[in-house]
C-alpha cells in the first residue's frame, strides 16, 4: 500500500475537505470569530485607556 491510498483502497484525491460556504454555515466558525473579535475589542480598549491614562499623568509611570 502506497501513501496516495488510503485503509479502504481509495485514493486520497477523494477526500475532499469542506468548501467555505459550508463552514461559514457552521454556527461554531461564527461562535469562534465572536469570541476572538470580542477578546480583540476588549484587549485594544484596555491599551487605549491606559495610554490615554498615561498622557493624561492619570497613572505614574
Amino acid at each position: 500500500m502506497t501513501a496516495a491510498t488510503e485503509d479502504d483502497g481509495g485514493s486520497a484525491d477523494e477526500v475532499r475537505r469542506p468548501s467555505i460556504a459550508v463552514l461559514a454555515r457552521d454556527r461554531r466558525v461564527w461562535l469562534i470569530l465572536a469570541v476572538v473579535a470580542g477578546l480583540l475589542v476588549c484587549c485594544c480598549s484596555a491599551v487605549v485607556g491606559a495610554l490615554i491614562a498615561l498622557s493624561a499623568g492619570l497613572l505614574s509611570a
